[in-house]
C-alpha cells in the first residue's frame, strides 16, 4: 500500500492552539486511529490522518520560541495549554521570527514574563523573507495563529500566503476570508481559503448556537441572550484591551444572530470576553443565559456553564480545515470554501444553520475526494 503523502503546514503565532495541534499530531497515530479514537469529527478526511500532517515552517516573535525546535517552543511559556502528548521528538524546524505589527498590545507590558509575550531581539521578516521561507520549505498551508486585534499582522501573513501560492486558514477574528476582496484574490490565484475565526469543537459560539437555532425550531422565541466568558492564557490577557475587540465581537455575535428566527436587538443581546482570570491559565468558563416565551406567552429560561480547556478545544477542528484545504488543493479549488468555512468558522462569508454547514461539510469533502483522485 502507497505511503500517504504529507500535508506540509506553516504556522504564524506558535502559541496554545498550535501546541495543542502539533501534540495532536503526534498524539492520534497510525495505530490510534486504527482502534479508534476520541476527540476527532473525522479520523480521515480524504484518506489523510492527523499524523499525515507536517509542520515544516513556523514564526513567532518571543524570545522563548524563536531559534528553538517547534516541537520544544510549543511547551514555552506564555504558553499554559494541558499537556497530553508531551514527548516529542525533534521536530526539524527551527521557529523564525515573525513580523510583530499589531501583534503585541501595549498594556501586555504591565503583566509578568510568564504571562505575557517577550519580544525576541531578532531581525523581523519582510514579506519577501516569509515567502522565501514558504517556498523553500514546501508550505502548502498557511495557519494564521495571530493574537485577537492583530489586524496588520494578519493581512501580512494572508498576502505571505498570496504571494507565495500557499492555502491559508484564518483561525482568527480579522476579517479576511469573509473580505469580498480577498476572496476575490484568493480565487484569481486558486489558492483555497478557510475562515474567519475558528469555532471550537464544542465550545461557548457552538452551544449558544444550537440552543439558540433549538429556540427558533421549537417555536419558542428568544427575547434576551448573553454569553459570558472568562480564562486565564494569553488570549484572554490580550483581550484586556477593549480596542482590539471590536471584530472578536461581531465575529461572535453574528455567528449567533444568524441562527435566531429573528434578530435580537442589540441591547438584549451580549457575546463576548468578559475578562482575564489567570489562575484559569487555559481553562474558558461559559456562563450562558437565555430567556424566552413559551406557548401563551409564558417565559422561561435557560442558565449554562460551560468548562473546557480552549486550545485542545480548537486544534480538534483545526486538524479538519487543513485536511479540507488539502482536498481543495488536490482538487485544483481556489477561493473561500464556502462549506468548510461556515461549518469550522464564525464569521464565514456565509452563514449557514450547523446542521446544513455540516451536510455540506460532508458532501464537500465526498466531492473533492473524487475530483483529488480524477485529478491524480
Amino acid at each position: 500500500m502507497a505511503k500517504t503523502p504529507k500535508i506540509r503546514i506553516a504556522i504564524a503565532g506558535v502559541g496554545n492552539c498550535a501546541s495543542s495541534l502539533i501534540q495532536g499530531i503526534h498524539y492520534y497515530t497510525p495505530e490510534r486511529c486504527a482502534d479508534g479514537v476520541n476527540g476527532l469529527m473525522h479520523v480521515e478526511v480524504g484518506g489523510y490522518r492527523p499524523c499525515d500532517i507536517e509542520v515544516v515552517a513556523a514564526f513567532d516573535i518571543d524570545k522563548r520560541k524563536v531559534g528553538r525546535d517547534i516541537n520544544e517552543a510549543i511547551f514555552a511559556k506564555p504558553n499554559c495549554t494541558t499537556v497530553f502528548c508531551g514527548d516529542l521528538p525533534a521536530g526539524g524546524v527551527t521557529v523564525r521570527m515573525g513580523q510583530i505589527l499589531d501583534g503585541v498590545s501595549e498594556h501586555m507590558a504591565d503583566y509578568e514574563e510568564n504571562r505575557t509575550f517577550v519580544v525576541a531581539d531578532a531581525e523581523q521578516p519582510s514579506k519577501e523573507d516569509v515567502v522565501r521561507t514558504l517556498k523553500e520549505t514546501g508550505a502548502e498551508i498557511l495557519l494564521n495563529y495571530m493574537p485577537v486585534g492583530s489586524e496588520q499582522a494578519a493581512r501580512f501573513y494572508a498576502e505571505c500566503a498570496l504571494e507565495a501560492g500557499v492555502g491559508f486558514i484564518n483561525n482568527m477574528p480579522v476579517f479576511i476570508a469573509s473580505d469580498p476582496e480577498y476572496a476575490r484574490r484568493f480565487k484569481a490565484r486558486n489558492l483555497p481559503i478557510i475562515g474567519d475565526d475558528i469555532k471550537s469543537q464544542l465550545g461557548a459560539t457552538i452551544t449558544h448556537r444550537i440552543l439558540t437555532d433549538l429556540f427558533a425550531k421549537r417555536g419558542v422565541k428568544l427575547m434576551r441572550t448573553y454569553q459570558l466568558n472568562t480564562g486565564g492564557n494569553t488570549d484572554f490577557l490580550n483581550m484586556k484591551n477593549q480596542t482590539r475587540l471590536e471584530s472578536k465581537k461581531v465575529s461572535k455575535t453574528e455567528a449567533v444572530q444568524s441562527v435566531a428566527e429573528t434578530r435580537i436587538t442589540d441591547e438584549n443581546i451580549h457575546v463576548g470576553p468578559s475578562d482575564y482570570v489567570p489562575w484559569q491559565n487555559d481553562n474558558k468558563l461559559c456562563f450562558l443565559r437565555m430567556e424566552g416565551r413559551l406557548f401563551g406567552d409564558v417565559p422561561m429560561d435557560i442558565e449554562l456553564r460551560l468548562s473546557v480547556e480552549d486550545s485542545p478545544n480548537s486544534a480538534g477542528v483545526a486538524i479538519d480545515m487543513v485536511r479540507c484545504c488539502k482536498l481543495a488543493l488536490l482538487s485544483g479549488e481556489g477561493g473561500v470554501l464556502e462549506a468548510p468555512s461556515a461549518y469550522f468558522c464564525k464569521h464565514p462569508a456565509r452563514q449557514f444553520t450547523d446542521d446544513e454547514a455540516y451536510e455540506r461539510t460532508e458532501t464537500f469533502i465526498r466531492n473533492h475526494l473524487r475530483a483529488a483522485r480524477a485529478v491524480g
